[in-house]
């Protein structure tokens, strides 16, 4: 393999992280995402980064992951969580270790702004693979459950 640079992305990259979401949709859910929708709202991000930031990494000018960043306010440590969501390794780069640099570059990019109080995800309960990648890298499950409506 070679080097992985990890980076955050623009928006030449819309069209690889859409991609990647409708991708992601379908094996985890089977749900199809409309693409214009999905284009819109991946750019809407990248524009206005108060909505959050997505991380790309890259191998050879080829985008080969990403991740995005959204926050959440918590008024109890007056301090943001980044949630960690979109998540996507291509089939022929999955466990090398690169969804590993973006975490990594996550954390550091959250060190720096200094008001971060800690990171969260939501990950799919039969993925078992996933779960055992996020606790080896030092998350651990909550006593939360989501709903929505």
């Amino acid at each position: 393999m070679g080097k992985i640079n990890i980076r955050v992305a623009k928006l030449q990259d819309v069209s690889s992280l859409v991609k990647f979401n409708q991708l992601m949709a379908w094996e985890t859910e089977q749900k199809k995402l409309d693409e214009d929708t999905l284009s819109k709202g991946v750019s809407a991000l990248i524009i206005d980064d108060t909505k959050g930031f997505y991380l790309v990494a890259e191998q050879n000018d080829e985008v080969v992951g990403s991740l995005m960043v959204t926050t959440e306010w918590s008024d109890w440590r007056n301090a943001v969580f980044w949630w960690v969501q979109s998540v996507y390794i291509t089939p022929d780069f999955r466990r090398q270790g690169i969804y590993a640099q973006l975490y990594a570059q996550v954390k550091a990019l959250a060190e720096q702004q200094q008001n971060v109080c800690g990171f969260r995800l939501y990950v799919e309960k039969e993925n078992l693979i996933a779960q055992k990648t996020y606790e080896s890298l030092g998350m651990h499950p909550t006593h939360y459950l989501m709903y929505e409506e």
